[in-house]
């Protein structure tokens, strides 16, 4: 009975040593992955990696690893336009499948999906804040853009006519979707200006804009957007995802 005690014991205490040391090594490799990360997506922070799964080391002997999560607080998206980002808040990526090389170089996810956030402000940068002429004698722009409910987005529109003694702020609400890989925001109806006459096509070259946001980390891709109370909420998807190297 006293060596079965001592074998028990002797048992829970490698256990124990085992979880602690998978623990470690799994800690270990997160850091080392955020840390690559940052530098191959030239992030200015450091993201955050979790590597789901237990035990660590036997996915580590096996060269793949179940589930990994990674946490971006702030990414500059590219927009197509030269020199100019939209930034993209709390970018949550969920991949599958994380297989890496032999020497531990670079890494590719069979799968992710993932949300993020574009706030109304980033968001307006795309609209036209310019007066922009869409009748004789009258002009418009787009001066602010909030959450509408229902999933609808309020884009409010300066429409002016100093002829006619007229410069009124209407709210339009707008659908949001992804078209060709960008966000579209669609007018449901348009504004009216008093005493003008304005051509649909006209006005709604000012309510309605598209923003693309490319070049997301890993090569994952825009998948489908939603009006929220911050901004606009962004899932993402994608498949050979790229980690590292």
């Amino acid at each position: 009975m006293r060596g079965l005690r001592i074998l028990l014991i002797v048992v829970v205490i490698l256990g124990v040593l085992f979880v602690i040391a998978d623990r470690v090594a799994v800690h270990f490799a997160e850091g080392e992955a955020a840390d690559k990360l940052k530098t191959t997506e030239s992030l200015a922070e450091t993201p955050d990696v979790d590597i789901k799964g237990f035990p660590f080391l036997t996915q580590l002997a096996g060269g793949s690893l179940d589930d990994v999560e990674v946490g971006i607080g702030e990414y500059d998206a590219a927009t197509g336009k030269a020199g100019r980002t939209i930034r993209v808040e709390d970018l949550k990526a969920h991949m599958k499948g994380v297989e890496f090389s032999g020497d531990y170089s670079s890494a590719t996810a069979a799968t992710a999906t993932g949300t993020g956030t574009v706030s109304y402000a980033e968001l307006l940068k795309t609209a036209k804040s310019e007066p922009t002429q869409v009748a004789p004698g009258a002009s418009a722009r787009v001066t602010g853009l909030s959450d509408g409910g229902n999933g609808k987005i309020k884009v409010a529109v300066e429409l002016s006519a100093p002829a006619l003694g007229i410069k009124q702020t209407v709210s339009v609400l707008s659908s949001v979707s992804v078209v060709d890989g960008r966000v579209e925001v669609h007018a449901d109806s348009l504004p009216s200006l008093a005493g003008a006459v304005i051509a649909e096509d006209r006005i709604r070259t000012i309510t309605d804009f598209q923003q693309a946001i490319d070049q997301l980390p890993g090569g994952i891709k825009l998948d489908k957007v939603q009006a929220a109370p911050k901004g606009v909420e962004i899932s993402v998807k994608g498949s050979d995802v790229r980690l590292a190297g």
